[in-house]
């Protein structure tokens, strides 16, 4: 009898566990690593202790899903628009050409290209 017992509260407290994470991972408490979460757009070029090199790579109306970027240097390899999404579900689109730099502040985000074609960055990531 007392199996019956058991069984209901693990998996009630397995439930309970789930659900905490996968709030947590939306953008909240977890920094979420995108290329842990999107391999498919995300590949690690170079790492070290001081930096990491992510090659970024969306095709036309692609997107990724919310995570989490430190300080970062972006180097538009193709030029792109696109657009932002923040965890409290605002957006704002931007675009850039070819060869253009840009600082971008850490935070949570979730990229998506707008553009009609392939869109690739090189994400050079602070570590401190």
């Amino acid at each position: 009898m007392k199996h019956l017992t058991i069984a209901p509260t693990f998996i009630l407290a397995c439930l309970i566990a789930y659900a905490a994470v996968a709030h947590a991972q939306q953008d909240g408490g977890m920094k979420v690593d995108p290329v842990r979460v999107d391999a498919k757009h995300y590949k690690v070029e170079f790492e070290n202790d001081r930096v990491r090199v992510l090659r970024v790579s969306y095709g036309p109306g692609e997107k990724s899903v919310m995570h989490y970027n430190p300080d970062s240097v972006i180097v538009s390899l193709t030029g792109d628009k696109t657009r932002m999404t923040e965890p409290d579900g605002k957006s704002h689109e931007a675009s850039a050409k070819a060869g253009a730099v840009i600082w971008s502040p850490a935070g949570s985000r979730l990229p998506e290209n707008v553009s009609d074609k392939r869109d690739e960055v090189i994400v050079v990531e602070m570590k401190k």
